[in-house]
């Protein structure tokens, strides 16, 4: 899992490790049960402040995403992972809706749309 913070975004750093963990927990780079990097090694590879990572992690923790082991570190949930799925895919409606309604707005029909969707589907 390579995490990487951009000085652009208006996220918070914090949220950019939070949002990049979940996506890689998504992805199955990180398993169920798998150790996430130490908090101290994390902080180091990002060069950022390790409460900024720890609050990262904590966020994670307070979602349900992992847990702690004292001494030991943070592990993915096994249980979350639907919900983050279901979640994901909430998500992922919202923005599509909206760019229908772009779309709509533009004047484009179905078609076009469909169109558009397969062009852009086939290069990514």
């Amino acid at each position: 899992m390579k995490i990487f913070i951009s000085e652009h975004s208006n996220a918070a750093i914090y949220e950019q490790i939070e949002q990049q963990i979940k996506d890689a927990i998504l992805r199955q780079e990180i398993k169920p049960e798998e150790a996430l990097p130490s908090i101290r090694g994390l902080a180091k590879d990002l060069q950022i402040s390790v409460i900024t990572t720890k609050r990262a992690y904590e966020e994670l923790e307070a979602q349900g995403l992992v847990y702690s082991v004292p001494g030991r570190g943070f592990f993915v949930c096994n249980r979350k992972l639907e919900m983050l799925k279901e979640k994901k895919i909430q998500d992922l409606e919202k923005r599509m809706s909206e760019l229908i309604r772009d779309c709509k707005a533009a004047e484009l029909s179905k078609e076009d749309i469909v169109d558009m969707l397969e062009l852009l589907y086939e290069e990514t």
